[in-house]
């Protein structure tokens, strides 16, 4: 729940991993302070432009502007000792679909970090535990790295899951094909195309940052941030994978129902083969005119089936022998 200006949490990080959750009325005396402070807020609440306008009146007008955008896309920008972050996780909310990715928007240096949301975050939710319990971030670049990381760990479910989803397609596809399992195959893709959408420019601001000479991101936070770009890289790599995989799935479920087609086809063509000169025959002798052979033979109509079925028999003799069935 978030107060009057929109704070949904606020902490003092001792330095140790641990946090003191912050009172209203202590917020502003820490954020001027030379102690590391952490205000996480929401961008939905109608006081949150103000309280950011009043509290951090330092900040620049693109970076408000930029940390309560509607939409976003994950990005990095260096403002003196500080930076603007945006990054985005999977969207594990109740009765939501991953691919729509929540944003976390960050103004983060030595002294401050400024998280702000639109919907919740359970990345955010796990270092406000962490921190609880003495295992959160000690300072500003351990808090970028531990965000990363647990945002990057949130996506792995949902890519084993990607995968698993491929992988009984493919092998119903192999099994028994069906139509329906196009629209399962597309849905598969559009996922993935999504998910890449933001990942690859989440891994450009994780490789960005590890470059910069912030005095607050020391080498050990570094190394960390280096984890986490290779683990947003192997996502990359995955989607990329899941994408040709679901085109290829896609070909073979073409070409096994047209060989279904073409099969039922062929079939159909056969019996319309057999049926051709029976059909001929029995319409020639079928007309109602005089002169017709049989006519005055009682057992005419029986001769005429054993030839009829002779005929289909003999047809059937000469498709087996070209091959044909």
């Amino acid at each position: 729940m978030s107060d009057a200006s929109g704070i949904l949490y606020a902490a003092a990080i001792d330095g140790q991993g641990g946090g003191t959750p912050l009172s209203h009325g202590d917020i502003a005396a820490h954020i001027k302070a030379d102690s590391l402070a952490w205000i996480h807020l929401d961008a939905l609440h109608p006081e949150a432009r103000n309280w950011i306008s009043e509290e951090l009146d330092y900040l620049d007008p693109l970076i408000v502007d930029a940390l309560l955008a509607d939409e976003t896309r994950p990005r990095l920008v260096e403002f003196d000792q500080g930076a603007l972050m945006i990054l985005r996780g999977v969207n594990l909310n109740q009765d939501a679909q991953p691919e729509d990715m929540v944003s976390i928007r960050l103004w983060i240096d030595a002294h401050r970090i400024i998280t702000i949301q639109r919907r919740p975050l359970k990345a955010v939710k796990d270092i406000q535990e962490r921190l609880a319990t003495g295992q959160g971030p000690k300072h500003s670049g351990d808090f970028i790295a531990m965000l990363s990381a647990r945002l990057f760990e949130r996506m792995e479910p949902v890519m084993t899951e990607l995968h698993t989803a491929l992988d009984d397609v493919e092998e119903m596809v192999m099994d028994e094909p069906s139509i329906e399992e196009r629209q399962t195959i597309n849905t598969l893709r559009r996922q993935a195309i999504i998910f890449r959408r933001y990942f690859a420019p989440q891994r450009d601001v994780v490789a960005q940052l590890r470059t910069m000479d912030f005095v607050w991101l020391d080498p050990p936070a570094k190394r960390r941030l280096q984890e986490n770009l290779d683990r947003i890289t192997r996502y990359l790599e995955d989607l990329d994978a899941i994408r040709e995989r679901a085109q290829i799935v896609k070909d073979e479920l073409a070409n096994a129902l047209a060989d279904r087609m073409n099969k039922n086809l062929y079939v159909l063509s056969l019996i319309a083969a057999i049926f051709l000169p029976l059909g001929f025959l029995t319409g020639l002798l079928g007309i109602n005119v005089g002169g017709i052979p049989g006519s005055d033979l009682g057992s005419a109509f029986w001769w005429f089936v054993g030839i009829l079925t002779a005929i289909g028999i003999g047809q059937v003799w000469l498709f087996r022998k070209m091959k044909w069935l």
